[in-house]
């Protein structure tokens, strides 16, 4: 029988992670031990330049120095030590911007379920799911304060991974807890973010400015302290590297008996050794953690890359989840490719103002005065004749009505059975508890002055006018929209994404909204504060209305999909 490649009991794990922890703090005390030992002697050597009292090379005096030594030393390294692993954990996902899921987003959901199945799958009793917000296609797993396992994805893999390569990765970062890797690797990193901010905080300030505000150099750190942080960092890098480049083949292994499906592992790793060269706020020290680290692509199997690299060939990972599912590892990558093409032609293509316009002609609208008194709803009689306005209340309230009876929406240009309209069935919940129902009096378009509507766009949950098809979004949501690409572009889309790039795009001066006859104050559907022009970011200078009370966008009609025109091309 084949052995297997983790742990059979994740409490058992846990049990033996003390081991690894007394490793590395006493790796910690002889590395300060050294350090320590270094600058006290060098400091006593030059003390006695002018001190001869009592020579450095007498008995009583080493050992009142080794003493010293050892005592500092002791305590520094036991301070690092419960820093690093009781708040390594929380510093690292701050430094990345990771957030938990928002459940409302149909990818951050789907990501979070199958989390939950994998960890029923890997039997630990408690996972915490995080997103990254991150083009890049990378994951990691964390060990919390508490002991329990954390499993970090970034925006870019939940937005191009398919469910099977989802739950393969999951896979792959629960393995890593299980097998123990993951306390050991977290807690190394975790070290690595004190030495690193040492140094960052004692490198020469050479800004020019600085110099004449402060009246000298900021050189907070002598070339030696400096000198002496890089090379602490360089040491807990190499500590990183005493956990075997194995542990990942191992991991890999263990993945395929939790998800029973090496291929999709394969696919997840090439994909993201395509996409994977930075992950938020990066640190080099933070590669250990990654699935693939950045930069995959000179790792080799020379002696230098085994020192220096955590993570074994991305070939060598491939060829042996291909010879799993044996297949060649060509046939994995073609996978890879026909998949992004299926995806391609399947993605639903979206048509411009204009078009949808020259679409709803001829179809009835209601009138100015029935659109503020709310009527806008049509009955359709036993003979198919069409009765209305009516509002909604007296539309419930009609002897025609039925839930099954056809209704027609003169506000949305919609026809479907009663039953169908959410509207409706708030207004009939409303009618049980005795109370009338109510037209809605927020959340109105600022431009149409009709209710938004709540609807999906890319997996993200925003609201939608349905009669000038503006949108308004939250801000924390945008990288979302951007890394998914569920819909496509009509040519007519296309065409005026790349006119208004030759004419205002690329013009410092001009600042022109899409839609030049919009009004350059709206007030905010969300909060009722007015929204004020602004570029969406100063690399896509698109002018858009921005909330900055509330922090939501809106869009009018085309001005989303043109910046992702624009951004994807």
């Amino acid at each position: 029988m084949e052995k297997r490649t983790f742990a059979k009991d994740f409490y058992e794990t846990q049990k033996q992670q003390w081991q690894k922890s007394l490793f590395v703090f006493t790796m910690m005390i002889l590395f300060y031990l050294f350090i320590v030992g270094m600058f006290v002697f060098a400091s006593a050597a030059v003390v006695g330049l002018f001190v001869q009292e009592k020579p450095l090379s007498s008995t009583d005096t080493i050992i009142a120095l080794t003493f010293a030594t050892g005592v500092i030393a002791l305590i520094i390294a036991t301070f690092h030590y419960f820093d690093a692993k009781n708040h390594g954990a929380k510093f690292i996902r701050k430094r990345l911007l990771a957030i938990p899921p928002d459940l409302s987003d149909r990818y951050h959901k789907q990501f979070a379920n199958t989390l939950d199945e994998m960890r029923i799958a890997a039997g630990l009793p408690a996972v915490h799911p995080f997103i990254l917000p991150t083009f890049a296609i990378n994951s990691m797993a964390l060990i919390e304060r508490d002991g329990t396992p954390s499993v970090l994805v970034t925006e870019g893999l939940v937005a191009e991974f398919t469910r099977d390569e989802l739950q393969a990765v999951i896979a792959h970062e629960l393995a890593h807890v299980v097998r123990g890797d993951t306390y050991y690797v977290t807690l190394v990193c975790s070290l690595v973010n004190f030495f690193e901010r040492l140094r960052e905080a004692s490198k020469p300030q050479t800004h020019p400015d600085a110099a004449v505000q402060t009246g000298e150099a900021r050189v907070s750190g002598a070339p030696l302290i400096w000198v002496a942080l890089t090379l602490s960092t360089l040491v807990m890098h190499l500590l990183s590297t005493l956990v075997s480049r194995q542990r990942e083949i191992l991991a890999d292994a263990a993945a395929v008996e939790f998800s029973r499906n090496p291929r999709a592992l394969a696919r997840a790793i090439y994909k993201a050794h395509l996409k994977n060269s930075f992950v938020g706020d990066f640190s080099v020290a933070y590669s250990p953690l990654l699935i693939v680290p950045p930069h995959s692509t000179g790792i080799t199997d020379g002696f230098f890359s085994r020192v220096f690299n955590t993570h074994p060939p991305l070939m060598r990972r491939i060829r042996s989840l291909a010879n799993m599912a044996s297949v060649r590892p060509a046939q994995i990558i073609q996978e890879v490719w026909d998949i992004h093409k299926s995806r391609e032609k399947a993605r639903i293509v979206l048509s411009s103002a204009e078009e949808i316009r020259a679409e709803k002609e001829g179809k009835p609208r209601p009138s100015e005065t029935d659109l503020q008194e709310g009527r806008i709803w049509l009955i359709q009689d036993t003979e198919g004749e069409w009765n209305g306005p009516h509002i909604l209340a007296d539309l419930i309230l009609s002897d025609l009505f039925l839930p099954s009876r056809w209704i027609r929406n003169l506000q949305e240009r919609i026809e479907a059975p009663a039953a169908e309209f959410p509207q409706i069935r708030h207004a009939l919940r409303n009618l049980g508890k005795k109370q009338l129902p109510e037209q809605p009096k927020e959340n109105n378009c600022p431009r149409c002055h009709i209710p938004l509507r709540e609807n999906y766009y890319e997996g993200v949950l925003m609201k939608i006018c349905p009669d000038c098809d503006g949108k308004l979004i939250d801000a924390a949501v945008m990288e979302r929209i951007i890394a998914r690409k569920e819909v496509a572009f009509s040519d007519h889309l296309k065409a005026k994404a790349k006119d208004f790039e030759e004419n205002f795009l690329f013009d410092p001066v001009l600042r022109k909204k899409i839609h030049a006859d919009k009004s350059p104050k709206i007030p905010c559907p969300n909060c009722g504060a007015k929204m004020r022009p602004r570029p969406y970011n100063y690399q896509y200078v698109i002018p858009v209305d921005k909330c900055l009370h509330c922090h939501k966008i809106w869009f009018d009609a085309d001005e989303l999909e043109i910046l992702q025109i624009l951004i994807e091309h």
